[in-house]
C-alpha cells in the first residue's frame, strides 16, 4: 500500500505523495508495483474487454460452424448436397407426423389461458409465492414456460420492457427463462417424432426439473443482485 507506507515514512514527502514515498521509502527495500488491471487495478476496462471478446465469439461461432460442417464433410468425400437432400426430406416427414401433437398443446393452451383458469391459479399462488420474495408479476411466466416456449418469451419481453433488463424483475424473469424448458412441448414433440404415447414418468420428472429451476432462479438471483 503506497499510501500508508507514505504515511509510515513521516516527512511532507509521505504527506504529499503516499504512493511515490511509499514505493521509495528508506528500508523498504523492494518497490511495489501497480495492481494489473482485471486484479483491481482497472475492474471496469476488464470487464469491459470480456463483454468484447465474448461478443466476438457469439457473432463468429454460428458463421464459423455452417462453414466448419460442409469444409469437414468435403475433406471424408461426403455429397454435401445430396446429404443434404435427405435431411430435408427427413425434417418435412418428421413435421407432418408431429403436427398433430403440436397442434394439440397449442389449442390445449389456449383453452388454459382464455377459461380463465391460468389467473384463478396465480391468485390461489400468489400469496404462497410472496413468503419467498417470489413477485407476483413472474408468476404467468412460471405457470406459460413449461407450456409453451413462445407465450413465456413474450412475458418475458413484456417485464423488461416494462421494469428494465437491470431490474430485479427483469434478471428473476431472464434467469427463470434461460434455466427452465417448455416440458409439455418437448413431451410432445420428441414422444410424437418417435411413436411413443406412454410417457410414464418423464411428465413429473420434466416438471420437478422446471421446479427446481424456478426456485434456483430466486434463490440465485437474490443471493448475486439482491431484491432490488
Amino acid at each position: 500500500d503506497g499510501g500508508t507506507a507514505g504515511r509510515r515514512c513521516g516527512g511532507t514527502a509521505g504527506r504529499r505523495d503516499g504512493g511515490t514515498a511509499g514505493r521509495r521509502c528508506a528500508g523498504a527495500g523492494t518497490v511495489t508495483p501497480p495492481l494489473p488491471a482485471g486484479l483491481g487495478g482497472d475492474r471496469r476496462a476488464y470487464t469491459q474487454d470480456v463483454f468484447t471478446i465474448l461478443d466476438t465469439v457469439s457473432r463468429w461461432a454460428i458463421p464459423l460452424m455452417i462453414a466448419l460442417v460442409p469444409a469437414w464433410a468435403l475433406i471424408k468425400r461426403v455429397d454435401v448436397y445430396a446429404e443434404f437432400l435427405e435431411g430435408a426430406r427427413e425434417a418435412v416427414e418428421l413435421g407432418v407426423r408431429i403436427l398433430p401433437y403440436v397442434v394439440s398443446i397449442f389449442v390445449a393452451l389456449g383453452i388454459f389461458r382464455a377459461s380463465g383458469a391460468m389467473d384463478l391459479l396465480a391468485a390461489a399462488l400468489r400469496p404462497l409465492l410472496d413468503r419467498f420474495g417470489v413477485p407476483g408479476e413472474v408468476l404467468p411466466l412460471m405457470l406459460i414456460r413449461p407450456l409453451s416456449g413462445s407465450g413465456a418469451l413474450g412475458i418475458t419481453a413484456e417485464l423488461l420492457r416494462r421494469w428494465g433488463p437491470d431490474s430485479y424483475l427483469g434478471r428473476l424473469a431472464s434467469t427463470m427463462q434461460g434455466s427452465t424448458d417448455t416440458t409439455f412441448y418437448v413431451l410432445s414433440v420428441y414422444f410424437g417424432a418417435v411413436g411413443i404415447k406412454k410417457i410414464r414418468h418423464a411428465l413429473w420428472l420434466g416438471l420437478a426439473a422446471d421446479l427446481a429451476g424456478f426456485a434456483a432462479s430466486v434463490i440465485i438471483v437474490q443471493a448475486a443482485f439482491g431484491r432490488r
